[in-house]
């Protein structure tokens, strides 16, 4: 008897794994929001920006948002899309609770409550894996008072791991050098202070960098 139900727990426990596994393959992973899709690249869309390890530009109303921020990575893949935040034109607290519903319907009805306590911020977090084994985050908030992101109703679409990649690599990069250093020197001599800066060199001597600013009347 003990060894019959020895085999129907290991059954029970093999089916449970299995039907897990298959659940996890089928479930809805998010990767788009207002037009914009995650690991494209910035210059898909014809927008460019200037950043350190992480870019972003600012998207104007789009698809029935009022406003966005498309974050890119600048290292390890230059333009890779890492994270999208969009804010609805509506900004009521009744579209939110539809929207809440309509994602509970669409990837899970059991995401992570990321709020506060005061009720100022509502917001549920939902936490995929892709099929580039990649971390994928949905978050949707509704704000009653934040002086950085304003009242209203945001998502976001994130890629946690491609933006610590990117880090890291800029940190790297950052540790081994760039070679900018002089190059900001030179502009800032050049075009802010109407300098100039010179060098010599002498082959197993090293190199004698200087600069000469104007005199102030």
């Amino acid at each position: 008897m003990k060894a019959i139900i020895t085999i129907l727990v290991t059954i029970l426990v093999m089916v449970t794994a299995q039907s897990d596994r298959a659940a996890a393959q089928s479930q809805t992973v998010p990767s788009s929001a207002g037009g914009f899709t995650l690991n494209k690249t910035i210059e898909e869309y014809g927008i460019q920006s200037n950043g350190h390890y992480l870019g972003e530009v600012i998207v104007s109303a789009t698809n029935g948002f009022r406003k966005g921020f498309i974050t890119y990575g600048t290292c390890d893949k230059p333009g890779g899309i890492v994270r999208i935040k969009l804010k609805y034109e509506d900004r009521s607290y009744a579209l939110f609770e539809k929207l809440l519903e309509r994602y509970k319907v669409q990837f899970g009805k059991k995401p992570k409550f990321s709020g506060d306590r005061f009720g100022n911020v509502k917001s549920w977090k939902w936490t995929f894996t892709n099929s580039d084994d990649q971390r994928v985050n949905l978050v949707l908030q509704h704000k009653l008072k934040d002086n950085d992101e304003s009242i209203g109703n945001i998502v976001k679409l994130s890629l946690p791991d491609k933006m610590n990649i990117e880090r890291e690599c800029f940190n790297k990069k950052l540790a081994k050098g760039t070679g900018l250093g002089l190059t900001l020197v030179k502009h800032i001599l050049e075009s802010v202070h109407n300098g100039q800066l010179s060098v010599t060199s002498e082959e197993g001597q090293g190199s004698t960098f200087s600069f000469e600013l104007p005199v102030l009347s």
